[in-house]
């Protein structure tokens, strides 16, 4: 299971919000340069996330975007699906082996893509906040990469 860089851009994207919510709109750069996101390649991400609703925004000097709902109501589940489409990330890609002598491994791929799904649709941007804010308070940035 992989997750491509448009889903963990989403992530990191939405996560950026969740800790500027008190501040009202943020802008693309700043999240770009908070995240060191190409800031064109974020604008696509924004958009695709605007378009499912987790977004809103406003243009002009003052501009920028916001979570159209609080964090405490997003999984990364939601953003993930909304940026990979479907299923997506959480299906393993099927493969036959060598002379079609491969082993069966589809309830092996199903109970591990339960997992994931299990623990990404659980996890809301208020949880991943509320631990980066504790993480910075001691000094220490969890999710900044």
């Amino acid at each position: 299971m992989q997750i491509s860089a448009k889903g963990e851009y989403a992530i990191r994207a939405v996560l950026d919000l969740a800790l500027q919510r008190e501040r009202g709109l943020t802008t693309i750069q700043e999240i770009a340069d908070r995240q060191g996101i190409p800031q064109r390649y974020l604008e696509q991400v924004l958009l695709v996330l605007k378009r499912a609703g987790f977004l809103t925004s406003k243009r002009g000097s003052t501009g920028g975007y916001h979570l159209t709902r609080p964090a405490a109501e997003i999984t990364v589940g939601d953003v993930l699906r909304a940026v990979e489409g479907g299923a997506a990330p959480f299906a393993a890609q099927r493969r036959g082996g060598p002379n079609g002598n491969a082993y069966d491994l589809r309830e092996l791929w199903r109970e591990i893509s339960q997992a994931v799904s299990q623990v990404v649709d659980h996890l809301t941007f208020g949880e991943l906040a509320a631990r980066e804010a504790a993480r910075r308070s001691a000094g220490r940035p969890m999710y900044h990469i």
